[in-house]
């Protein structure tokens, strides 16, 4: 999943959204900052909303059933990792990825998922805490070789 494929997604999918909110045309572009007449057009399928409106969109809807189905219970962290072409860094706790997450390796109390919608991967720590996630396979299983190689859990 990259932005193109996010703002897609979101784009396609703006009128269900809007519509399991409860706003009106009028109320929606007021909320997500564009006008009504561009908010129009992208619900028709004449143009697609730009990224700071999707990002706008996956915030302040994000607990909307739409976005969960597009992007999982952390629809956030997709578009943060997708943002910054992957995470390393401790960021906030999750809930561990009882739902949304594959775990693909465990050891030394990291675990490695990937997401079961966006494809991403993450990091976690032994507190489920997201140290680190990427879009690319390759980079995550390196990272987690070196984190689990260090033993101590240093970053």
């Amino acid at each position: 999943m990259n932005r193109d494929d996010i703002i897609q997604q979101v784009s396609e999918k703006l009128r269900l959204i809007r519509t399991e909110a409860g706003y009106t045309q009028d109320k929606m572009a007021e909320i997500i900052g564009v006008s009504k007449k561009t908010l129009v057009q992208i619900e028709k399928g004449r143009v697609l909303a730009n990224w700071s409106t999707v990002v706008a969109i996956c915030a302040l809807f994000r607990e909307t059933e739409t976005v969960q189905f597009l992007f999982g219970s952390e629809p956030l962290e997709v578009i943060e990792t997708v943002a910054r072409d992957g995470i390393d860094f401790r960021k906030s706790k999750t809930l561990g990825g009882r739902v949304w997450w594959k775990v693909l390796q465990k050891k030394n109390g990291f675990i490695l998922q990937q997401h079961i919608l966006s494809k991403h991967f993450r990091i976690l720590d032994e507190r489920n805490y997201r140290i680190f996630s990427s879009l690319d396979e390759e980079q995550a299983r390196l990272r987690f070789k070196e984190l689990t190689q260090k033993g101590d859990g240093s970053l």
